[in-house]
């Protein structure tokens, strides 16, 4: 039982054949990503019944910071920004959304403090940020590229250069929603939530399991929005400042 997960790797084979005979140029990070996250389940799952019995503040964000901090490592990777200055804005913007969002949800009373809480919750919200941050910082990229005669022009007028860039600043914010606002729109009839469907094998009446669904789906909404938001802002105070090159 627990190697049937083997079968399921061949899909992912597939996928590995189809980038090389394309010439995609993603079958290392295809290989890699898939054996890296079998590890880290792994591990995961050992770490937890650890993680799990903590009972101190400071460790608990301690592990929050954690996840923030190889989010962000991740996150400048991916996207790659010019004057080594990617990890910085990377980390701050995923710092700054996770932990809004988690000390909003945590002054309102939806968690608590409890490690079987607050971890598993906050991993999802520095997760979705990772995603966001990582869609933005693409699409924003391209969108410059695409666009820079436009850009210089408006400059040329007298345009400061955060007017220029407003119009692909806002695509890039909207483009980076999209995945969120699809959830939210197919949740219940296409995407059938984890959540819900644990608490409700586990014996949770069904307006307590889609209750706390629905605090999961919100905060994911708030945190991709922030994300998007602190991104921009440290993108022109740590980067751009009056750049065009990213």
């Amino acid at each position: 039982m627990e190697f049937k997960f083997l079968a399921s790797y061949i899909l992912v084979l597939v996928a590995l054949f189809y980038s090389y005979k394309e010439k995609l140029g993603l079958e290392k990070t295809l290989l890699l990503s898939s054996l890296r996250a079998f590890f880290q389940l792994l591990i995961l799952g050992y770490l937890l019944t650890f993680i799990f019995k903590l009972d101190k503040v400071w460790e608990l964000f301690l592990v929050l910071l954690f996840m923030i901090v190889f989010a962000a490592y991740t996150a400048e990777s991916r996207v790659k920004l010019r004057e080594n200055r990617g990890y910085l804005i990377a980390f701050l913007s995923v710092f700054s959304a996770s932990f809004t969002v988690i000390f909003s949800l945590l002054s309102f009373g939806v968690i608590s403090l409890k490690p079987n809480e607050i971890i598993p919750v906050g991993g999802m919200i520095i997760g979705n940020s990772l995603n966001v941050y990582t869609l933005f910082v693409e699409r924003l990229k391209n969108d410059i590229k695409n666009s820079i005669e436009t850009i210089e022009n408006k400059i040329a007028l007298g345009v400061s250069l955060r007017q220029a860039l407003y119009p692909v600043v806002k695509s890039s914010i909207r483009a980076s929603l999209i995945p969120v606002i699809n959830t939210l729109q197919t949740v219940g009839i296409i995407h059938i939530p984890g959540v819900t469907t644990g608490m409700l094998l586990a014996g949770a009446e069904p307006l307590e399991a889609v209750s706390y669904q629905l605090a999961i789906m919100y905060m994911m909404v708030a945190v991709a929005l922030f994300t998007g938001i602190f991104t921009n802002m440290y993108l022109f105070k740590l980067f751009f400042k009056g750049r065009l090159r990213v």
